[in-house]
C-alpha cells in the first residue's frame, strides 16, 4: 500500500474562530478532515472574519447544508452577489452562468441542456464510453509506473467532453487546460495570475464561439453546443454569459468526474479491502460509485448569499451574508455516515452524498459522471487489473475543486 500523508489539523489549543477552512494549504496538504470534524462538533455554522476571501459562514453538517440549499430565494446563487464559491468575482471577471443564477432564468437556461444528459442521451453515451474506456486501458502498460491522473483521469473526461460539445478531437486538451484555470479560483484572486486565467476563458469563449455560429446554420442536433445555439433562452447571450456557461459545463464536466476517477483509486488502496468486495460482487458497482462521489468530494464546496435577515441552525445572518457549504464536510458528518471517514462500498446510504450538491441546483450531469466512473470500474474488473499507488498524491492547491495533480500508479492483474 502506498505512504500516505499523515492526517494532521488544527490543535484545540486554537481558538475556532482562528480556523479558516478557506485556506488552500489545508487542500494540498490533505489536512482538512480534523478540522472540519471540529467545526461540525464545536461550531456547525461558523464565522470566519478575516480569510482572503473576505468575511464568510461555513455550514459545515448535512442537515444545515441541504436546509440552506431547499431555500434558493432567501439564500442565492446569483452572480450579481458574487457567485457560487467562496471568492468574490465582479467587474470583467464577474461571469454569468446558470448555475449562478436565480430563478426563473437559472430554470430557463437549465432546461435548454438538460435534454444532453437525459436518459435516451446517456444510453447514447454510454456505447462511446465504454467503447474509449477499452481502447484506453488496453493501451496502458501493465507494471509499469505511470501517472492515473494525467494517462487515465483526464483523458477519459476530456474525452467526454469533446463529444457533448461536438469539439475536434485532436483539439481535446485546449479543454483541459480551460478547465484548470477556469476552476482555479484563487488564480482568479492572485494579482500574478488574474490576467492569464481571464484570457484563457477569453480564448475558450472564441473558440466555443465558432463552434455556436456553424451549429446555427445547421440543424439541431444532441450536443450541447448545437442545443445552446439553437435555443430562444441561451441562443444570443453577451459574451461574458456565454464565456460563463461555457466555463460551467467544462469545469462541471470535467473536473468533477476526473477528480472523482482519481480519488477512487486513492480510496481503494487506502481501504484495499473494498476492492475484493467489488471483485467478488460486481453488484455493488452502483453503490460503490455513490461512495466514491461520497468520500472524495470533488468540489469541496458551494457559496450562497443571504438575500434577507435569516438564521441556519438557530445561528442569525444578515442580508448581504456569505454562506459557503462544504459538501466536503456534509460528506463525512458522522451523524449521517456512521464512521464517515472510512470508505464503505456497502455503505448502506451512499447516495445521500452531498457532491452534485441538492435542490434546485443539483449538477445536471450527475448522471453521465455515475456513468462513466462505473464503466471505468467495470472495465478494470473485466480485465482484473487494479490500479496500485506507488507513491504519495500531490493534491490540487484550492479550496473548491477538490482534486490531484499526480496519482502515480502501477497497474497489477488480480
Amino acid at each position: 500500500m502506498a505512504t500516505i500523508a499523515p492526517l494532521t489539523g488544527l490543535d484545540g489549543d486554537v481558538p475556532v474562530s482562528a480556523i479558516d477552512v478557506s485556506d488552500a494549504t489545508l487542500y494540498a496538504n490533505d489536512s482538512w478532515r480534523p478540522v472540519f470534524a471540529r467545526l461540525r462538533d464545536e461550531a456547525p455554522v461558523h464565522h470566519q472574519a478575516n480569510s482572503p476571501f473576505g468575511p464568510f459562514w461555513s455550514v459545515n453538517r448535512h442537515a444545515d447544508i441541504m436546509a440552506v440549499e431547499a431555500r434558493p430565494d432567501v439564500f442565492s446563487s446569483s452572480h450579481e452577489f458574487g457567485g457560487i464559491t467562496v471568492v468574490d468575482l465582479f467587474d470583467e471577471y464577474n461571469l454569468p452562468q446558470f448555475i449562478a443564477m436565480d430563478r426563473p432564468k437559472h430554470s430557463d437556461q437549465r432546461r435548454v441542456v438538460a435534454p444532453a444528459f437525459g436518459p435516451s442521451e446517456i444510453a447514447r453515451m454510454s456505447v462511446e464510453v465504454r467503447a474509449r474506456t477499452k481502447e484506453l486501458l488496453d493501451g496502458l502498460p501493465i507494471g509499469e509506473e505511470f501517472d492515473w491522473v494525467d494517462r487515465v483521469s483526464i483523458e477519459l473526461t476530456t474525452g467526454m467532453l469533446a463529444i457533448l460539445f461536438g469539439y475536434p478531437w485532436e483539439k481535446r486538451r485546449d479543454l483541459t487546460l480551460w478547465s484548470d484555470w477556469g476552476g482555479d479560483i484563487e488564480a482568479a484572486l492572485n494579482p500574478a495570475t488574474k490576467d492569464i486565467r481571464q484570457q484563457h476563458l477569453i480564448d475558450m469563449t472564441h473558440a466555443l464561439d465558432a463552434l455556436m455560429a456553424d451549429r446555427k446554420s445547421k440543424p439541431v442536433t444532441g450536443d450541447l453546443i448545437s442545443l445552446m445555439a439553437h435555443s430562444n433562452a441561451m441562443g444570443d447571450m453577451p459574451f461574458k454569459e456565454r464565456s460563463g456557461n461555457y466555463i460551467l459545463l467544462i469545469v462541471g464536466g470535467n473536473d468533477t468526474t476526473r477528480n472523482s476517477m482519481s480519488g477512487m483509486v486513492e480510496a481503494f488502496n487506502r481501504y484495499e479491502g473494498e476492492w475484493a468486495k467489488l471483485e467478488a460482487d460486481h453488484s455493488l458497482i452502483p453503490n460503490a460509485f455513490s461512495e466514491v462521489l461520497r468520500w472524495q468530494t470533488p468540489l469541496a464546496h458551494m457559496r450562497r448569499t443571504a438575500t434577507a435577515d435569516a438564521d441556519i441552525a438557530g445561528v442569525p445572518v444578515k442580508k448581504g451574508d456569505k454562506i459557503v457549504l462544504w459538501y466536503i464536510s456534509g460528506n463525512r458528518d458522522e451523524s449521517v455516515f456512521p464512521d464517515a471517514e472510512r470508505f464503505d462500498i456497502t455503505r448502506a446510504n451512499a447516495r445521500r452524498h452531498l457532491s452534485f450538491g441538492f435542490g434546485v441546483h443539483r449538477c445536471v450531469g450527475a448522471r453521465l459522471a455515475e456513468l462513466q466512473i462505473a464503466i471505468l470500474m467495470e472495465e478494470l474488473l473485466t480485465r482484473r487489473l487494479f490500479p496500485r499507488q506507488v507513491g504519495a498524491a500531490d493534491y490540487v492547491a484550492q479550496c473548491f475543486v477538490h482534486g490531484f495533480r499526480k496519482l502515480p500508479v502501477v497497474l497489477e492483474r488480480r
